[in-house]
């Protein structure tokens, strides 16, 4: 993870934010001129809305807009308000993915979500259904996923997929495995979906997913 502090200027970022904090005012260039190639190829810098951003020059020297520049290179990026550090890639701390998301099959029954004797609070847990799926929504705040994943009964497939179905992950759980982590790539992710499916359809094969210790970074 990289921390830039004081540089939140350069980040797109809602109105209100700035209020009170140490900035000075600068005469400044917009470069209209200044072109971005990622990898060969051109690309265009844009704000967390989808709008135009351009790259200003102020004394000799061009800056480019933090937020459109890490999603050019599919780098997760975050402001964090209280220390005023924009925040690249991989945060230090996990954030729990049901931190900020309500997952309406989440099962919160004491005698279900328990695995291995540890209980896991709120978990997914489908048995006796050969596949499904539910909705992951890190809102394009984090780099990577770790999900953690059991099989109950029968081995378990798992696909991670983003919005136009592209693979991010495939694996393979295994009974033995026991609490698997199965890590994806989400950099500049709205939303990805979680597919499970199992070769058995039985009332004691299943999936178990803790929603507590499965987190981003």
């Amino acid at each position: 993870m990289i921390t830039l502090i004081g540089a939140s200027l350069l980040l797109s970022t809602s109105a209100g934010v700035y209020a009170g904090a140490n900035l000075e005012e600068i005469q400044a260039y917009l470069n209209n001129d200044l072109k971005v190639k990622v990898n060969g190829k051109q690309v265009q810098l844009l704000d967390a809305d989808g709008n135009v951003v351009t790259p200003i020059t102020f004394n000799g020297n061009t800056y480019l807009p933090a937020r459109a520049i890490a999603n050019s290179l599919n780098v997760a990026v975050d402001y964090d308000a209280a220390t005023s550090s924009v925040l690249f890639g991989e945060k230090v701390e996990g954030t729990p993915i049901n931190a900020d998301q309500v997952f309406y099959q989440a099962v919160k029954d004491p005698k279900l979500t328990q695995y291995k004797s540890k209980d896991y609070i709120e978990v997914i847990r489908q048995i006796g259904t050969s596949d499904s799926n539910f909705t992951l929504k890190p809102k394009k705040k984090f780099q990577s996923l770790y999900l953690q994943v059991a099989a109950i009964g029968t081995d378990v497939d798992i696909k991670i997929i983003d919005r136009d179905s592209r693979l991010l992950k495939q694996d393979t759980v295994t009974v033995n495995d026991g609490l698997k982590v199965i890590e994806a790539n989400i950099a500049g992710l709205d939303e990805v979906t979680v597919l499970y499916a199992t070769d058995k359809d039985t009332a004691e094969t299943g999936v178990f997913i803790p929603l507590t210790t499965s987190y981003y970074k």
